[in-house]
């Protein structure tokens, strides 16, 4: 049976390109988006567009991570995040902006944003399909797209007002081409303390790299410049499911041995949360 086009990934159809010919646009045709030298790609049941082309890219979140995720984030554990996120948006930007959410996973940040901005549009790209299933949900005015983000992106040039990055991978090469020369780059990221209780107690999490903070900003520092940085750290209360959970969505949930988070009193009831959010302007 054909899949109508939603009408959030309709009105996001000016920002596509062919993967293939990565110059021509993007047309609705039967469920599938079509470039006119006959390129197709599907455009799922449940809302989202894969425009993957060649060997497949492989996505760590399967489908227990985003559900552990949807449960994780419906505590509100982690909105303060998603509010300095949409608030910095907002003081950069007008309410008209194109959001362009890289590893927007279940589209959490991005609907954050968009309900800051009542009339922006956000598109949300991702390899998870699970993930996807959501993002394309998640608000309707957020259209979600399968894309592996260290590959060039399936957007026109100057195309987005804002790139969203949140505990996501970064290809500032393609951030910098699609952003308009006004847009603006934002990155979260996990602090130094971020989880550290869990960290202390559960063999196998996923440390933080003292290093991975000069990374990013050689990364980035050829394509953009810091304008201004947010810190927030805050305590989390969490019961067990909640801590359970936080693990599960994480790459961790792999090296964690199932043993250490069954054994009573071993979790923390609370941890840290610890994230810096910078603005950047390209250069």
């Amino acid at each position: 049976m054909p899949v109508s086009l939603p009408p959030a990934l309709e009105l996001s159809l000016d920002l596509l390109r062919c993967p293939t010919c990565r110059t021509r646009r993007l047309h609705p045709g039967r469920g599938a988006l079509r470039c006119p030298v006959g390129h197709t790609f599907d455009v799922a049941r449940h809302g989202y567009a894969s425009l993957l082309t060649g060997t497949r890219a492989t996505s760590g979140d399967d489908a227990a991570m985003v559900q552990a995720r949807g449960r994780f984030l419906s505590t509100g554990a982690y909105a303060p995040i998603r509010e300095v996120g949409a608030r910095l948006v907002a003081d950069a930007m007008s309410e008209q902006a194109t959001v362009v959410d890289v590893g927007c996973g279940t589209g959490y940040y991005l609907a954050g944003v968009l309900d800051r901005l009542p009339g922006a549009r956000g598109l949300g790209l991702d390899t998870s399909v699970r993930a996807l299933r959501s993002a394309a949900r998640a608000h309707h005015r957020a259209a979600a797209v399968a894309w592996d983000v260290y590959r060039p992106f399936p957007l026109a040039d100057a195309v987005a007002d804002v790139v969203l990055d949140v505990f996501a991978p970064r290809n500032p090469a393609e951030f910098h081409r699609v952003l308009r020369p006004t847009g603006r780059l934002i990155v979260v990221r996990p602090g130094g303390r971020h989880l550290a209780e869990l960290r202390e107690r559960v063999p196998g999490m996923v440390a933080i790299d003292p290093a991975k903070e000069p990374r990013l900003h050689r990364a980035l520092n050829p394509f953009f410049e810091a304008v201004v940085t947010e810190r927030v750290e805050y305590a989390a209360t969490l019961s067990r499911p909640d801590v359970l959970a936080l693990v599960a969505m994480t790459p961790s949930a792999r090296h964690v041995s199932q043993a250490d988070l069954s054994r009573d009193g071993f979790l923390p009831d609370q941890v840290t949360v610890s994230i810096q959010a910078t603005v950047y302007q390209p250069r």
